[in-house]
C-alpha cells in the first residue's frame, strides 16, 4: 500500500529542521528519505542508534537530529519500559513525567525497577499528521502483531545475534483477542515441556507441565481473564490435543498468547542482551533535551535511578570581587557568557548543563573521561576568553565524581540528587584558581590517557559533611607550557 505523507506540513518542517542549527551534509535528507519510503514497522519505535549505524553516522548527531524533529512535530517520543529477562515492552509511555520507577512485567510474572541506566529505552515514531502508519492505532492490529510487534523490541538478542521476540513468535502455536463477555476455545498440540499462556494485560496467566502418557481424548482447560494477577497459574497436561477456553469476564477486549516451551526452559532465564539503544541517561545528559524539552519532568515522588554518572562542577574564584570591582551588570554579562561557553564544551563531551547556581555550574556526563576531557578544554577556553577582557578575569575551580544518584525533578527542573552530588560539590571546593580536582572513584575509571599529558597529584583529603576521607586527583593549574585542550 502506497504511503500517504502529508506534503506541504512535511515539507514545512523539513526546512525548519534544517535551518534549527548546523548539520553533517544530507543529514536531513536522510530523514526525509526515510519518512517517506519506509515500511510502518521501521518507522515505528526507531532506535536513533540503529538509524545511526545502518547509515554510517554519528550517533550524538542522530540524537539531536531525532530531538529537533521531534520538537518540530516530525516525530513522537517513546518512553519504553522494557523486561530485561524476555525483552518485552512492559509499558509504552509518550513522556518522562509518566515514567515510574516500579512496573511488573506480566509475562515473566517479576517486579522490576526502572533503571535510567538500562532498562528505559527512549525511540521515535512518526507523527500521524506526517504520515499514517497502522501502529498509531495499536488496537487496530492484529493479536499476533499487537503481542509480538507492539508489544516486543527486537534490540533483546540472544548471543547468536537473534532477536528473542522470533524466538517466542516460533514458540507460540496460538494468540487470540478476547472479545469481553465471551469465552474463546484455543486449540494446540503438546507433546513435551511446558505451556506458558500468556495475557499481556495481565489478567491471565498460567504455566501447565506436559506430563504422562498422550491423552485418548482431547483434553480442555479452562481459564479466567478478569482480574489482575501477580503469578503464574500452575497446571498439568497430558501429551496431545489441548483445548484452552479462555472466559473474558470483563468488559473490555482482551489478549491472550499459548506457547509451548521446550523440555528444562525456565521462563525469564534467557541469556538476552540488549544492542546499543537510547537510554534515560543518555537522553538526560544530552543538551539539545535539556533544551528543547524543558517541560519534561520526572513526576515519581520516588524520583528515579541511575546506577553510574559523572558530575562536574564549577565555580568562578573570586568572584564576589568580581562583581565589586566591575559592576553587577558588567560581572552578570561576564558571568552569562561563561555559562554559554561551557555549555558548549559539554555538549562536545557528550554532557549537558544540569543546573546553574550563583557563579557556579553542574554538569552530567556520562563516563569520567568525558568529563576529565571537558573540564580540560573548559579551563583553556576560559583562559582564552580572559585574553580579550581587560581586568575582567574569570578564573575556574573544577571537581570530578562518579557514582550512583537519583534523577528528579526540582524546581521544575530536572535535576541529581544522592550522596555522588554532594561529593561532587565537595571535591571541587578543593579546588583552588584554574585546578582540578577529580575523585578516586572517577580517577580510577579510565581517565589517565586523558591525563597522561599533564602533571598530577593525589592527596588523602577530607570532605565538608563527608565521614570517611576520600583520595582525590589534582591537576594544577597551568605553568605556561600546558597542551591546549579545546
Amino acid at each position: 500500500m502506497t504511503a500517504i505523507v502529508k506534503e506541504e506540513l512535511l515539507d514545512d518542517r523539513l526546512a525548519k529542521l534544517e535551518t534549527a542549527r548546523s548539520w553533517s551534509p544530507r543529514l536531513v535528507s536522510k530523514l526525509e528519505s526515510h519518512i517517506r519510503s519506509a515500511d510502518d514497522e521501521a518507522l515505528f519505535r526507531i532506535n536513533p542508534f540503529a538509524f545511526a549505524r545502518e547509515r554510517s553516522l554519528r550517533e550524538d548527531e542522530v540524537i539531536d537530529l531525532f530531538l529537533y524533529a521531534t520538537s518540530l512535530g516530525l516525530f513522537g517520543m517513546d518512553w519504553l519500559l522494557l523486561c530485561p529477562k524476555c525483552s518485552c515492552v512492559v509499558e509504552s509511555l509518550r513522556s518522562l513525567e509518566a515514567v515510574h520507577s516500579h512496573y511488573h512485567c506480566t509475562a515473566c510474572q517479576i517486579d522490576l525497577e526502572a533503571s535510567l541506566d538500562d532498562q528505559i529505552a527512549i525511540t521515535f515514531t512518526v507523527s500521524p499528521q506526517i504520515r499514517a502508519i497502522a501502529f498509531h492505532h495499536p488496537e487496530q492490529l492484529s493479536a499476533h502483531d499487537y503481542c509480538f510487534k507492539y508489544g516486543a523490541t527486537r534490540d533483546g538478542v540472544l548471543p547468536d545475534g537473534r532477536p528473542f521476540v522470533d524466538v517466542k513468535i516460533a514458540l507460540t502455536k496460538a494468540v487470540s483477542y478476547l472479545p469481553p463477555g465471551e469465552t474463546t476455545r484455543m486449540a494446540i498440540e503438546a507433546s513435551e515441556g511446558s505451556i506458558l499462556g500468556i495475557s499481556p494485560e495481565g489478567k491471565a496467566s498460567l504455566l501447565f507441565s506436559i506430563e504422562g502418557a498422550p491423552s485418548a481424548t482431547g483434553q480442555v482447560a479452562h481459564v479466567l481473564y478478569e482480574k489482575e494477577v501477580r503469578e503464574h497459574a500452575a497446571g498439568c497436561v497430558a501429551p496431545g490435543a489441548i483445548t484452552f477456553e479462555v472466559k473474558n469476564a470483563t468488559a473490555e477486549r482482551g489478549t491472550f498468547f499459548l506457547a509451548v516451551l521446550p523440555p528444562g526452559t525456565k521462563v525469564g532465564q534467557a541469556p538476552i542482551t540488549f544492542l546499543p539503544f537510547l537510554t534515560g541517561k543518555r537522553l538526560l545528559t544530552t543538551q539539545a533535551f535539556r533544551d528543547l524539552f524543558r517541560s519534561e519532568v520526572i513526576r515519581t515522588s520516588e524520583g528515579i535511578g541511575v546506577k553510574d554518572i559523572t558530575l562536574l562542577f564549577t565555580d568562578v574564584k573570586g568572584s564576589t570581587a568580581l562583581y565589586d570591582r566591575i559592576g553587577d551588570l558588567n560581572a552578570f554579562a561576564l558571568v552569562q557568557q561563561h555559562f554559554e561557553r561551557l555549555q558548549d564544551i559539554a555538549a562536545r563531551f557528550r554532557g549537558a548543563i544540569i543546573k546553574t547556581i550563583g557563579d557556579a555550574v553542574m554538569a552530567a556526563f556520562l563516563n569520567p573521561s568525558d568529563a576529565v576531557a571537558a573540564a580540560l578544554a573548559m579551563r583553556a577556553d576560559i583562559a582564552g576568553f580572559n585574553h580579550g577582557q581587560s581586568d575582567r578575569q574569570l578564573i575556574l575551580k573544577i571537581g570530578i565524581h562518579k557514582g550512583a544518584a537519583i534523577a528528579v525533578t526540582l524546581n521544575e527542573r530536572l535535576d541529581y540528587f544522592g550522596q555522588t552530588v554532594n561529593i561532587a560539590a565537595r571535591v571541587q571546593h578543593l579546588a583552588g584558581a584554574d585546578e582540578i580536582y577529580v575523585s578516586e572513584d572517577a580517577y580510577d575509571a579510565g581517565v589517565e590517557a586523558v591525563l597522561e599529558p599533564f602533571k598530577v597529584d593525589s592527596k588523602i583529603a577530607k570532605l565538608r559533611g563527608i565521614q570517611q576521607d576520600q583520595r582525590v586527583f589534582c591537576v594544577p593549574a597551568p605553568t605556561g607550557g600546558e597542551p591546549a585542550r579545546q
